[in-house]
């Protein structure tokens, strides 16, 4: 059985509607590279509110959760 991955917040800056999903990764410093980001979307390793997501620039909104390498990462408006 996997562990239940931990889960941790990500507040939108103030007057944002959105943050693309392959900046959050960036920021967050699960990924080392843009461009490392896009090859983890592209290969099927990001997951958005439970479905394999393939949008690099998805728009993450404030209640979308990201799963990454048993990470969550739930958006905070």
């Amino acid at each position: 059985m996997t562990p239940n991955p931990s889960i941790s917040t990500y507040k939108l800056i103030e007057g944002k509607e959105f943050i693309p999903l392959d900046k959050l990764l960036k920021l967050l410093n699960f990924v080392g590279s843009g461009g490392e980001a896009h090859i983890r979307i592209d290969q099927g390793e990001v997951l958005v509110n439970g479905k394999v997501e393939l949008q690099r620039r998805k728009k993450m909104r404030a209640g979308d959760i990201a799963e990454f390498r048993n990470q969550r990462i739930k958006i905070e408006g």
